[in-house]
This record gives structure tokens, C-alpha cells and sequence, in this order.
């Protein structure tokens, strides 16, 4: 697999071999060996599938205390997925990264405990499946404002009406946010 670091320390693109032929292709999503060997030793605890239309934007979800880990991929459509620091101590608090995933270009997005995280689907009947290292606690769940000019998100709006959950639709300005040490 190949490993890209973003331009904030944390986050990373996988990008999995994948073995194809006529009759369709073979990759490993997960394997521990390998990512421990890639310096990512990680225990997941739980997995989720969510299923969107174009324009569904989810986040930008964080779990402060209990923070969550995820390794997330597309199987089915597009997105773009972001993850925003909120590291309060690090030098690129409140910066965004961003990649596109897709189930065309089977790229895979690290998103390291304390960030922000949420993606805009880019194609109808999106299927998004993330690994994360910590269960979900409805109770610690927080949204940063996907829209917040302080972090200033490039989504790739371009003819999409965006759709939010009345959670998102309520997010927390960075200014705001409960944010980590």
C-alpha cells in the first residue's frame, strides 16, 4: 500500500494494491500486520455503513471526551472528506485536509482521534464505510460548522444543494468548540 501524509500531521491517504483482471478486482481494506508495519497500529472497535444522495453533507462530527480514530472508505459513489485539528497545541489548529474517495479510486482517508470529521456525498446512492477506534458516545458527540469562515472549508459545491441533518445544520463555530489539548 502506498501512504501519503496530508499537509497536516495526522490525517493520511491509503492507497491499497488492488489486483484486477476481467473479472473484477481483489484488495485487503485491513490488515493489522501490514498497517502496524506501516507504523499504525490501530484496534478498531466498531464499524458503520452510511448510504447518502448527492449533496448529503454529514459533519463535521468529533467526540470530545472519548475521541474516535476512523479509517474510512467509499465502496459505492463519491465524496470529499475532510478533516479539521482541533488540536489546541498544534500549529495547524483549525486548518482543514481534504481528499476525494471513491469507489473508482479506492483510496482510503486516516482520521486521527481529536479532528473534526464529515464528507459531502458527490454522486447519488453513496456508500461510505468507516473503522473506528472508539465507540460512539452520542453524549460526547459534537459538530464543528461545516461552513465556518475561521476554518474555511473548499467544498466542492459546484451544483450541489447541500442537505444537513438539523444536528449539522447547528454546528459550533471553531471559535466555540470544545477543542483538545
Amino acid at each position: 500500500m502506498i501512504i501519503t501524509e496530508c499537509d497536516i500531521a495526522g490525517p493520511l491517504i491509503i492507497e491499497p494494491k488492488v489486483f484486477g483482471d476481467e473479472r473484477g478486482f481483489f484488495m485487503e481494506s485491513w490488515n493489522a500486520a501490514k498497517f502496524a508495519e506501516a507504523g499504525l497500529a490501530i484496534a478498531f472497535v466498531q464499524d458503520n455503513h452510511s448510504r447518502s444522495q448527492k449533496g448529503v453533507l454529514r459533519g463535521m462530527h468529533f467526540q470530545n471526551p472519548g475521541p474516535q480514530g476512523k479509517l474510512v472508505r467509499v465502496v459505492s459513489g463519491a465524496v470529499f472528506d475532510v478533516a479539521v485539528d482541533l488540536r489546541r497545541s498544534s500549529p495547524t489548529f483549525g486548518k482543514w485536509t481534504g481528499v476525494e474517495l471513491s469507489a473508482e479510486n479506492k483510496r482510503m482517508f486516516w482520521v486521527p482521534q481529536s479532528f473534526a470529521h464529515g464528507f459531502l456525498t458527490l454522486e447519488d446512492d453513496t456508500d461510505f464505510l468507516y473503522k473506528c477506534d472508539a465507540p460512539y458516545a452520542p453524549q460526547q458527540e459534537h459538530s464543528l460548522a461545516w461552513d465556518d469562515p475561521d476554518v474555511g472549508i473548499a467544498w466542492p459545491l459546484d451544483g450541489i444543494e447541500v442537505q444537513l441533518s438539523a444536528k449539522d445544520a447547528k454546528g459550533t463555530p471553531l471559535s466555540d468548540v470544545e477543542a483538545f489539548a
